[in-house]
């Protein structure tokens, strides 16, 4: 199965510092332990790729 990219630049800084946001609340915060979901959209934003975008025919990357 080929991934095609599907996750464009700002997506992917916005992915990025949300990812890392909620990864340093878990880390630093409360002890909020589902701060650790952080780690699905830093890890979208590093291969610039979406399961759910595919899912949903959806693409911010620009090009086809």
């Amino acid at each position: 199965m080929v991934f095609t990219q599907n996750v464009g630049l700002i997506d992917r800084v916005v992915r990025a510092a949300a990812g890392i946001f909620l990864i340093a609340l878990a880390v630093f915060g409360e002890g909020m332990a589902w701060g650790w979901i952080g780690v699905v959209p830093l890890a979208t934003a590093a291969v610039s790729f979406c399961p759910a975008y595919r899912l949903l025919g959806l693409n911010t990357c620009g090009r086809q």
